[in-house]
């Protein structure tokens, strides 16, 4: 399970549950005053978290304060799964295959693949 390797190691002499987890950015746009931001990272379970937050007026349908954020998790045991819908080996590092092939313009295609794959997404929206 390579792709378990996403985490930042700690320090020699520094307890590793205090380890950084590497977070890569999917999404950092801005359009006029609105702003959109989305990026991932692994648990220390190895669970998938691809977090977003939305600002600014174009939220006003679903936020009277301007901003929208949202957090998916995707459980560790799917994710191989997830790894072939996004055309990678099974032990492909999945926050370098997130980086290079799914960021930024096609981080919505992203958002879609998961929509539409059946692969249990927990998703919480503030």
């Amino acid at each position: 399970m390579s792709w378990l390797s996403n985490r930042r190691r700690a320090k020699p002499g520094v307890d590793s549950s205090s380890a950084t987890p590497r977070q890569v950015i999917l999404r950092n746009e801005r359009r006029g005053r609105d702003t959109r931001h989305l990026w991932a990272y692994l648990d220390d379970e190895g669970n998938l978290h691809i977090d977003g937050q939305d600002l600014g007026p174009a939220t006003a349908p679903v936020s009277d304060d301007g901003e929208y954020e949202w957090f998916h998790t995707i459980s560790h045991q799917d994710l191989p799964q997830l790894l072939g819908l996004l055309g990678a080996p099974a032990d492909a590092d999945l926050l370098d295959v997130l980086e290079r092939k799914w960021s930024y313009a096609r981080s919505y295609e992203l958002e879609k693949v998961l929509r539409e794959s059946g692969i249990k997404v927990d998703l919480v929206v503030v």
